[in-house]
């Protein structure tokens, strides 16, 4: 069985610029005459990895690791500076919470324009709408202007609209550190059916209880080195004496 998701010797190099300027005019006259130095920042360094059909994948790891740089180089955000992503099957990425919504439209229309950006036509939609709003519990908030929401309302919806279909590949970016422990609760059900059905899931959380509850492999990224991947608990049990030490030196490892 070949894999869906191949990560293959991928870098993501970004250039930062070293001084500080005080106006953007300031910034295009120092680049006009060759002022700006810049540094090169690898968010990524040499990461390989597969993930097979019907994984149910953790990334671990602490803020400012790659770990959301990776996500967004699997579902095509990014192109990689080096190396190559190859993926096998259709995306339904859950990366940025309000990423393909409009802050200043209704939920009720957000449904219908977030459902568009993911592929659906507005004739599925309308025929999902009321499994939409049941599954986000917003029925009363229907009409209320996004920019009104909470962030955990927010990923309810982003959650609801992208789950209505079974993708071949979902992907959670910390989804369920807002909202409540019930919704979480309900989310990792979905997902679970999801799995049952033949989706492969990629989740990142910071709750190692939460990785170690519903994923079957793991990779632990470290200032954009992947650390250790394999069987969940032997890497995670490997992480928390880790994160015990506070965060030593990063080594680079496979």
């Amino acid at each position: 069985m070949e894999p869906i998701i191949s990560v293959d010797h991928v870098s993501m190099r970004f250039n930062l610029a070293k001084e500080k300027h005080e106006s953007l005019k300031e910034y295009f006259v120092a680049l006009l005459h060759g002022g700006i130095r810049f540094d090169e920042f690898y968010a990524l360094n040499d990461v390989s990895l597969d993930i097979m059909p019907g994984d149910f994948y953790g990334l671990i790891g602490l803020n400012g690791s790659g770990k959301s740089t990776l996500l967004k180089t699997i579902a095509g955000v990014y192109k990689p500076s080096s190396g190559k992503v190859t993926v096998r099957g259709t995306i339904a990425p859950l990366i940025e919470l309000g990423a393909g919504f409009d802050m200043d439209l209704t939920a009720r229309e957000n449904i219908y324009l977030n459902g568009t950006v993911l592929g659906y036509t507005p004739k599925y939609i309308a025929s999902r709408f009321d499994e939409i709003v049941d599954f986000s519990e917003l029925k009363d908030f229907l009409d209320v202007p996004l920019k009104n929401f909470s962030s955990g309302m927010v990923a309810r919806l982003a959650f609801a609209v992208a789950t209505i279909t079974k993708p071949d590949i979902l992907i959670a970016d910390e989804i369920l550190s807002v909202g409540d422990f019930l919704f979480q609760q309900k989310c990792e059900k979905r997902m679970a059916e999801l799995m049952s059905g033949g989706t492969t899931v990629i989740l990142v959380s910071h709750s190692i209880e939460q990785i170690e509850r519903m994923c079957n492999k793991v990779a632990w990224l470290d200032h954009g080195n992947l650390r250790r991947q394999g069987e969940t608990l032997d890497v995670t049990r490997e992480y928390r004496h880790f994160e015990k030490k506070d965060a030593m030196p990063a080594k680079k490892g496979g």
